[in-house]
């Protein structure tokens, strides 16, 4: 899915935000302990209607695993093929405490900016614009 905000279509912003949030997540889910691909999916979507899947994933711990964040083994499984759990590295959890802060402050500014009054602005309340959630048929 992506949105069409008032003519503009913002599939490239939703995908470059979703993709660093997903950076996050992933890293915070393995501050925690190791997962493997899909309990990382299953963790991260929780209940909620984003549409994550492996192959949203995997990309990702593949250039963590580059960058010397996160280190993988295989471990044989009692419920079929072995599995690829992945764990952080310690310079893994030194990105994570850093991006966790960064990421805690940015998110701060925008729930301020959502409720802070601007110059002029008479009632404190914040423009409406309209937003159309279309679904991708490519």
């Amino acid at each position: 899915m992506y949105y069409i905000v008032s003519g503009y279509n913002m599939e490239n912003k939703t995908t470059q935000l979703r993709k660093g949030i997903l950076e996050l997540a992933i890293l915070g889910c393995l501050s925690r302990g190791r997962h493997y691909g899909y309990s990382l999916v299953r963790t991260i979507a929780g209940q909620s209607e984003i549409d994550l899947t492996e192959g949203t994933i995997y990309p990702i711990l593949g250039r963590l695993a580059k960058e010397g964040l996160v280190r993988s083994e295989w471990v044989e499984s009692s419920q079929g093929p072995p599995r690829k759990y992945y764990t952080l590295t310690p310079k893994g959890e030194d990105a994570f405490r850093v991006l966790d802060e960064e990421f805690r402050k940015l998110a701060a500014i925008v729930a301020n900016s959502r409720t802070a009054a601007g110059p002029g602005d008479r009632d404190g309340g914040l423009a409406v614009i309209d937003v159309i959630k279309e679904k991708d048929n490519v």
